[in-house]
Order: C-alpha cells, then structure tokens, then sequence
C-alpha cells in the first residue's frame, strides 16, 4: 500500500520556507527561484488541504498549523538527515554503536581507549552524544548510555538493564601554589581553602568533611560549574580546590598541573553504568562493544587506596 507521505523535495521546500519565514530566502538557501518554492508550498497546501502560510505585510508567516507541522517535518528530516549520515559513515560489516555518555568520562576515560576497541573490532563505529539524565530510549536513536548514578536511580531507569563498569573515588585537588609549600593539607586545612563546588552533586563537599569528621562551614560555599571539565579547569588556574574523581584527573595530576591537596579519597555513592533498553534484538555491534568496556573497566588500574585516617588535627606532610 503506497505511503501517504509528500515527496521528499516539496518537504525541504516547505521546511526552509517555514524556518525562514520566507520564500526568497528559501530559494536562495536550495538554490531555487521563488517561484519553485512558492509552487512546492503550494502544491503541499494543496495536499494536505490545509493552509500553511499566509501573506503578511513583510512576506509570509506561518498559520497555527503551519507552525505544527514544520515542526514535526523539521524533527523528521534531521532524523532522516542523521540516519543518512550514520549509514554514510558506518564503512564496516558490524555496524554502529550510538551512545549517550555524561561529557566528561566520554572524554577522559571513554574515548583515550577507543583505539583498544578499533584495533580488536576495525568495523565498529561509535557515535557519541551527551546526556547526562536518564530518558526513554524509544525516544531517540541511541543503543545505549553511559551513566554516571547511584544504583536506586539505574534501577528506577524504566525498561532498561544495566552493569556496573566503575566506582567512583573523589578527592581534594588543587593547583601546587595553592599548598603554599606543603606537600598536603589536614581536612581542617582544606575547608579553610576556597572550595570550588560541582553544581551536579551539591553535597559533595559536605559528604566528604563528614567522612573526615570536620565540620567544614563553608562546605556549600564557592563557584559552582556544571561539569566536571569546568571545576578542573578552575582549580587548574589557582580558583580553590576542587573534589573530582580521581580518575578523571589522572593527567593533571601525572603533568604536576593538579597535586592531591589531601589524599583521604571518598568512594561516592555514583559508579559508572553501561545502561542499555531491554530487548532481544540486540544489534551485534552492540554486544561486542559491551563485551570490550566490561573488559576494559575491569582492567583499569585501581584507584590508590586512601591512608588510615589520623586523628583529627594531624598534620599530614610538612
């Protein structure tokens, strides 16, 4: 049965007009004259039996309608414009991957290990894209998410199934000139410092003097940046002390560009997640490239044990 959908031309016609609100733009943007514009919106109309635009003084503007259903065909051609362009730069047999991932661990630990997984598969492509909350899958065009959360919010994650890749272990780091020559701070050392404060996880700080039983009064005080890039960033140019995970900053710290400004390292309540939609169709790239990051989070060198707390007021290091 043949599909009642217009041809793919008239749409792009439509969809340009609409954005522009503006035949003549239209046209010079698809290299069209006006008048090839005006007909494809025309013959739409005429399709759908709806009014699409109206002339104002200015030019055209689109009708209530009109509005809805650029909408809808603008979300449908980038899709398919997406889609073109996935198939176009899937060159393998075993296909694509399209992940979500939160934007720092993409880049800092995902993505420098990508040439482990490309040497073992050569024809798996993956896409990535940021999200940093939970969302439906059947939503978007994703195969899986890397998440960064607590195990209540992974199993509240309706119609999905998950791993547990890494834990997370945060700690004080900050610029060497901010020591002030030491080679490391007390707790009571750190909370007189400017503490620079992840908006995503807004009790960090107070979490972590609690853990060190000091009372830390400015623990909700400083600059709050939204990723962890950002606060990194920040304590890099000598804006306070930032608590991180330890190995998102593995670089800065082996660089000397970052020290350990206390080294009681805190296990977060957040771990990394592979979280991936419940299904039994599973695309083959997916499963390998799940297979790999199991492998590969199970080989990362663990995280330097924090020292027996000392009593409360020693100093640690001169």
């Amino acid at each position: 049965m043949r599909r009642k959908i217009p041809a793919t031309h008239t749409l792009l016609c439509f969809e340009a007009a609409a954005r522009h609100e503006s035949y003549t733009r239209a046209a010079q943007e698809l290299a069209l004259t006006q008048s090839a514009v005006s007909r494809q919106v025309a013959a739409l109309e005429e399709y759908l039996g709806q009014t699409l635009f109206q002339r104002t003084r200015h030019g055209v503007a689109l009708t209530p309608r009109g509005q809805e259903y650029a909408r809808q065909v603008s979300e449908r051609l980038l899709a398919l414009e997406r889609d073109t362009l996935n198939a176009m730069s899937t060159q393998g047999t075993q296909g694509a991957v399209h992940l979500a991932a939160v934007a720092t661990f993409a880049t800092r630990w995902l993505i420098p290990r990508l040439p482990q997984l490309q040497a073992q598969h050569p024809d798996i492509v993956v896409h990535i894209e940021t999200r940093t909350r939970p969302f439906m899958f059947a939503d978007t065009g994703f195969d899986a998410a890397l998440y960064a959360g607590t195990a209540e919010q992974v199993a509240n994650w309706a119609g999905t199934e998950s791993v547990l890749l890494l834990h997370e272990e945060v700690l004080p780091v900050c610029a060497p000139a901010l020591l002030g020559g030491a080679s490391a701070l007390t707790p009571e050392a750190v909370a007189q410092l400017p503490l620079l404060q992840q908006s995503t996880r807004p009790f960090g700080w107070r979490q972590w003097f609690d853990a060190q039983g000091v009372a830390g009064e400015h623990a909700l005080s400083g600059p709050r940046y939204e990723l962890f890039s950002m606060t990194t960033a920040a304590a890099i140019h000598g804006l306070g002390v930032a608590l991180v995970p330890r190995l998102l900053v593995g670089d800065e710290l082996a660089r000397g560009d970052l020290v350990v400004a206390c080294d009681r390292a805190l296990r977060d309540e957040r771990a990394y997640y592979l979280v991936t939609p419940v299904r039994d169709d599973a695309p083959r790239a997916l499963g390998l490239f799940r297979e790999w990051l199991i492998a590969a989070a199970s080989s990362h060198p663990p995280s330097h044990p924090p020292p027996s707390l000392a009593p409360a007021g020693a100093k640690e290091g001169a």
